[in-house]
Parts: C-alpha cells; structure tokens; sequence
C-alpha cells in the first residue's frame, strides 16, 4: 500500500483489528517510503496516543471528539510540555524523526479530531477552535447514526449533506484542515471540490475485495464441465 503513491496512510486501531504490534510492524513498512504515517488511535486516551506517536506516527486520528475539552485532552497527549503532556521517551520516533525529533515534534506532529457525534455538531466552533488541533475528519457513517439516519458511508440524504457542509464551514472559520472518509472516486471529487483538503478514498479490505471480486466474474466465461 505504501508504494502505491498515496500521500498518507492510516493503519486503523479502531475498527481495523489491529494491536499495537500489528501497527509497529505497519509502521515499519510505511517508512520505506516517503508516505506520511498516521495511526487512528481506538480511543481519546493519552496512553495509546502517546504509544502510537513513540512508535513513528507522524499523526494520529482520534475518534468521537464531541467537546472542546475532549479535543484539548487529545492536543495535549500529542504534545511535549510545556504545550501539553506527551512524555519524553520517542523510541521508534526519533529513529524515524532523526535525533532532533523531540524539538519540533510539536509543530510537526498532527492531531486529527474525529467529528461524528450528534453533540459534536452542536460543538463545532468550540472544538475546532482549540489551539493545537490541526485537522477534523469526518467519519461519515458514525454522522448518519448521529443525525438518525441510514450509515450508507457516501450519503446523498440532505440532512447529511448539510451537516457536513457545517464541518467544512467550520474548519475554514477556524483555520482548521478539513477531512472526511469516502467510499468512492465520485465523492472524492466532489468534497475536493467543495474545499476538504485531507480525503481518505476506501480501505485496504474494499480495495481487496473490488479486485478479488473482478477477477471472479471470470468464472461466468469457463464453460461448465460436460456430464454423462
């Protein structure tokens, strides 16, 4: 995946089955490339945010930020003092960062809030405009739930839409990088060309499937077997 010409990968620790193990090892194979690692953190837990960033994470998602003081919690795991409570001991991160990783971590490392509450909506300004968050990311289906909706992933119902036009809208109040999570090259377009700037197209498990299912349409063309 890594040498694929993405930009940034992210290995999944919350939905995707993955342990801490499991992401080093990701980690590892991320930086033979130039492909920038992020790492979406199972919960807004300093103890895993901080685990990931060690290991060589050059940013970390962390889902279901639903207040201001939800998001500072995850600002704070993710930076050095005196900016927030990270602590010292980079492992993995500084082989990967270079021996000066910790005195510029903290402008380089990103911290991506998940907004995909129902709470979260009503919390937008506050939240996106806590010092030290860099980007919010949609997480489109965990937001349909939240609105009482059916969790399609791309969502055409209007409802839905408006709401993530109100996260869009926000990030650009606050300077904030606008991100969401697509499940095709047509929504990809389209949020691209309404202004999100950090736009995650599938999974390795979709990507997987599109290509295993593609060649097992080849079964309708091999006759079937003579009987009698």
């Amino acid at each position: 995946m890594a040498h694929q010409g993405f930009d940034w990968l992210c290995v999944d620790m919350q939905h995707g089955l993955i342990d801490f193990g499991d992401a080093v090892t990701m980690l590892q194979a991320i930086s033979t490339t130039d492909v920038v690692p992020l790492v979406r953190v199972p919960w807004n837990d300093p103890a895993p945010i901080m685990q990931a960033l060690d290991a060589g994470a050059y940013g970390v998602i962390v889902p279901l930020v639903s207040t201001a003081e939800e998001a500072a919690r995850a600002v704070a795991a993710c930076r050095y003092p005196p900016d927030g409570i990270r602590s010292s001991g980079a492992a993995r991160g500084t082989l990967y960062g270079g021996h000066d990783y910790a005195e510029h971590a903290n402008a380089e490392i990103a911290c991506v809030v998940m907004i995909e509450t129902a709470e979260a909506l009503q919390n937008l300004d506050g939240i996106l405009s806590t010092p030290g968050v860099d980007a919010a990311y949609v997480g489109p289906s965990d937001l349909a739930y939240a609105l009482g909706i059916e969790p399609t992933g791309d969502n055409a119902d209007p409802r839905h839409a408006a709401a993530v036009a109100a996260v869009l809208a926000a990030c650009l109040r606050h300077g904030v990088t606008p991100g969401i999570h697509t499940h095709s090259a047509g929504y990809s377009r389209r949020y691209i060309e309404d202004g999100f700037q950090m736009v995650m197209l599938g999974a390795d498990s979709r990507f997987l499937r599109t290509a295993a299912a593609e060649i097992a349409s080849l079964r309708d063309l091999v006759p079937a077997p003579a009987t009698g």
